[in-house]
């Protein structure tokens, strides 16, 4: 809805086939006949909820943080062991620095891992050479991935279809 009202986005409405664009006031005025569920009243309009957006331009994707929590590591560490490989339950591991912080190591995600009690008691105050212990993947920052966290709780709506359909066949693939 911001972007609608500030001009960066139109809606897109598909009727018998065809798509008609609107700006914000445009979409306003539509609205002005629809009854339904899908509208929001403000004390001065109402208007329906857009199902579909088109930006009217793009710069690039906002820079978004990982936000540094036990969850994100444990995703990124894909609930596995970083020194014995050994995949457990989020109950059964915990956090080691790899650098112990009494060795002058950060809280940081390039200093923590995944571990089991077992090999994080083993590795115990040292750094893993000292501990003769190997890492299976140096730990890093993950990036944040919008196309891959994006999920969808419930069906995309029908009038979707057309633009996912395009969009399944037409983005450029990765390469590996």
């Amino acid at each position: 809805m911001a972007l609608l009202y500030t001009g960066h986005a139109q809606v897109v409405y598909e009727e018998g086939g065809s798509f008609n664009t609107f700006s914000f006031g445009e979409w306003c005025d539509f609205s002005n006949n629809h009854d339904g569920d899908d509208v929001i009243h403000t004390i001065s309009i109402r208007i329906r909820v857009p199902k579909i957006i088109v930006l009217l331009f793009f710069d690039r994707f906002p820079t978004k943080e990982v936000k540094f929590t036990r969850n994100n590591l444990f995703e990124r560490d894909r609930n596995t062991c970083q020194y014995c490989g050994r995949h457990f339950e989020r109950k059964d591991l915990n956090i080691d620095h790899v650098i112990p912080r009494h060795h002058g190591g950060r809280t940081t995600w390039t200093n923590v891992v995944c571990s089991c009690i077992p090999c994080n008691r083993r590795k115990a105050n040292r750094t893993p050479e000292q501990a003769r212990m190997r890492l299976i993947r140096p730990p890093r920052k993950p990036r944040w991935r919008p196309f891959i966290e994006i999920t969808f709780s419930q069906t995309a709506d029908h009038s979707w279809r057309h633009f996912i359909d395009l969009a399944y066949w037409n983005v450029e693939l990765g390469q590996d």
